[in-house]
């Protein structure tokens, strides 16, 4: 197990604070939520479709999986503190683009180059398993997950209003200032968490087949592929949805997404306070069946004809608690897997979760059309969660026959 040393902030030399780990965190989940309240704007502003309009999330999405392939293994061989610096000036460079883009072309390319962000939620996972052990990596993911998830929860809401009251740049723009600030404070307070950094690419990569022959691997990948599925189809049809089915406003949507979020950020705290207590597979299987409870409500309210944004957006405050629980699980148990490849452990599966989770946000954004309605969405919602389901019931069956 790492050594435990004493945190202090703004200090290289020790190992990294809360916020700093939240913030790096955190700026990803900004990046992917703020602007979503514009999407319908920014749709007329570049003249396109919806459709078009949605590939700025899964086409993001599909690059942040592809680039998690490469984070993780260059952070196990350069170490950590330099890719995530990097990375945020690479970001800071696109979203400057972003702002200056005439077209919708010149606009995807540079908002596919701000994927380079993830490198903050991808790595600041790595540095937990790099300073603390498999249980309490658990937890301490679980307070980080928490407070990313506070982002989300405020950011649409302040997306929308900035968006009422200066247009959609308005929210790059604060994206560009946030960017800056997280930057700086991350330059003084992020030391070097990889002490094996001496191993080369081709060796950790040599190691890849005892990962990739690992059935719990799998299985803690997939955990996440079907527990996150149900918010990436969230994203990716929610916007329209409450456009063109709730008649909602930007800001109202914004304060609606917010307000869901709630249950992801108790959920979170709920992982970070009890996972160390009740492990891993206890939380798995429980965040999995209050996320499948949540959604199977809001699609029987509907298919009785109870159609209203409060039912849609209230129940998914209990799928966001059942998220809570599992993501930090899932996480921590991937990690453990080999933790001298926690930095390309966590890279490739973050990968695919988010491989996944483009294709759930196209589909969603592909079947939710004005005569379609609520309904399709949260069959789609429903589907990924009892997968979810199916496959910690296979974790629990793996673990349990290594005890034994």
């Amino acid at each position: 197990m790492p050594e435990k040393k004493a945190v202090i902030y703004l200090n290289k030399s020790s190992p990294p604070h809360i916020v700093t780990l939240v913030s790096l965190a955190g700026m990803s989940a900004l990046a992917m939520n703020i602007f979503l309240p514009s999407l319908p704007g920014m749709t007329e502003y570049f003249g396109t479709t919806y459709t078009v309009m949605n590939l700025s999330i899964s086409m993001y999405l599909a690059v942040t999986a592809l680039l998690q392939i490469f984070i993780g293994p260059i952070s196990d061989k350069l170490g950590r503190r330099p890719v995530v610096l990097t990375s945020f000036f690479i970001f800071f460079v696109a979203t400057i683009g972003c702002l200056l883009s005439k077209s919708i072309e010149l606009f995807l390319f540079f908002r596919m180059l701000q994927a380079v962000i993830v490198t903050g939620m991808v790595l600041s996972r790595a540095i937990v398993r790099d300073i603390v052990g498999s249980e309490k990596a658990a937890s301490m993911i679980g307070y980080v997950t928490m407070g990313m998830a506070i982002v989300p929860m405020f950011a649409p809401a302040i997306g929308g209003l900035l968006n009422d009251l200066f247009g959609w740049k308005a929210n790059f723009s604060m994206l560009l200032l946030i960017c800056l600030i997280i930057t700086v404070f991350a330059y003084f307070d992020l030391g070097e968490t990889n002490k094996n950094t001496s191993r080369s690419i081709s060796e950790q990569i040599r190691e890849y087949p005892e990962l990739f022959g690992s059935k719990r691997f799998w299985a803690y990948c997939f955990t996440t592929v079907f527990a996150s599925g149900s918010f990436f189809a969230y994203i990716g049809g929610a916007p329209f949805v409450s456009t063109n089915s709730f008649n909602l406003s930007s800001s109202e949507f914004g304060i609606y997404f917010g307000l869901t979020t709630l249950g992801y950020v108790s959920g979170s705290f709920i992982s970070g306070k009890y996972s160390e207590k009740f492990g891993i597979q206890f939380m798995l299987l429980y965040g999995s069946w209050i996320t499948v409870l949540g959604l199977l409500t809001a699609l029987i309210l509907f298919l009785l004809g109870y159609e209203h944004p409060i039912i849609f957006f209230g129940c998914m405050i209990w799928a966001g608690i059942g998220n809570g629980m599992v993501l930090p699980n899932a996480n921590a148990g991937l990690l453990s897997v080999r933790p001298s490849l926690a930095g390309s452990a966590s890279g490739i599966g973050g990968a695919i979760m988010l491989g996944f989770g483009a294709l759930f946000a196209y589909l969603a954004g592909l079947i939710s059309t004005v005569d379609s309605g609520v309904n399709p969405l949260i069959f789609l919602m429903a589907f990924t969660s009892i997968m979810g389901v199916l496959v910690v019931k296979y974790i629990i069956f793996l673990e349990q026959r290594i005890s034994n």
